[in-house]
């Protein structure tokens, strides 16, 4: 197994993408911590992981709050000594143009999509320093890329998070900690609720999918959870500071 042993932390973990990269990754040797704002959701995930023979532990963490990413990192380095993987995924959609949205969702957005990922880094980087080595994680979007159409506090956070994971990735770089964005396309989740809506529901959305896509149709989570793999894992060992597009073919379409 290709993560025998290692410590991961998971943000947003109780379902979607943040589900399934905790769940490969455990299935590849990982002790993963599975966090999320619902200890329910976080705990659903835990009982999956280990009903298959991997080693997880639920948290409730609310990414909003310092405190409980202060507690998340402490609370795992007391538990295991050591955090090889963290993956930044917890975010948030909100849709909407200039005049739509409103201040506080512009706030919002860059607060759970892009100052989160930094402070949960910030506090996990020391113990990445000492041990030697480490990933992180920050998901960010497709949007980030090449933008989406009345998507403004979604886009310009996903963005911000793509430039801050190369920042990072420049800075830490010699103390062998790799740092990529994990930046999905469409992937068939709750997540989509805000911008399906936006775009006419559910009939709206499948056209667009089938019409824009190169390939065709929606991501599923276990294709994401590939990359998530493939990033946290040697099998990416030469790479950091990149933005791993996984979309179809969508931003070259």
């Amino acid at each position: 197994m290709i993560l025998e042993g290692q410590v991961a932390i998971v943000t947003g973990a109780g379902s979607g993408i943040g589900r399934g990269g905790a769940e490969i990754m455990a299935a590849e040797g990982a002790i993963v911590v599975v966090t999320d704002r619902s200890f329910e959701s976080a705990s659903e995930t835990a009982s999956l992981i280990n009903a298959k023979r991997g080693t997880a532990i639920a948290r409730k963490v609310d990414v909003t709050l310092d405190e409980d990413l202060d507690e998340m990192i402490s609370s795992t380095i007391a538990a295991y000594g050591r955090i090889d993987i963290l993956h930044n995924h917890a975010g948030i959609q909100i849709a909407g143009n200039a005049e739509q949205v409103e201040p506080d969702g512009m706030d919002l957005s860059y607060q759970i999509n892009t100052r989160a990922h930094y402070y949960a880094a910030r506090k996990a980087i020391p113990y990445m320093k000492k041990q030697g080595r480490g990933v992180i994680i920050n998901t960010a979007s497709n949007s980030g890329v090449f933008f989406d159409k009345e998507m403004l506090a979604y886009t310009t956070s996903k963005a911000a998070t793509i430039a801050m994971t190369k920042q990072m990735a420049v800075d830490y770089a010699r103390f062998n900690i790799r740092v990529n964005a994990l930046c999905p396309g469409w992937v068939d989740t709750l997540f989509n609720g805000p911008y399906i809506e936006q775009m006419g529901g559910r009939d709206a959305i499948e056209k667009y999918v089938a019409d824009t896509i190169p390939i065709g149709r929606w991501a599923t989570v276990e294709e994401i959870a590939e990359s998530v793999l493939f990033l946290a894992s040697h099998r990416s060992a030469f790479m950091t500071g990149h933005a791993l597009v996984v979309d179809g073919g969508e931003c070259i379409a």
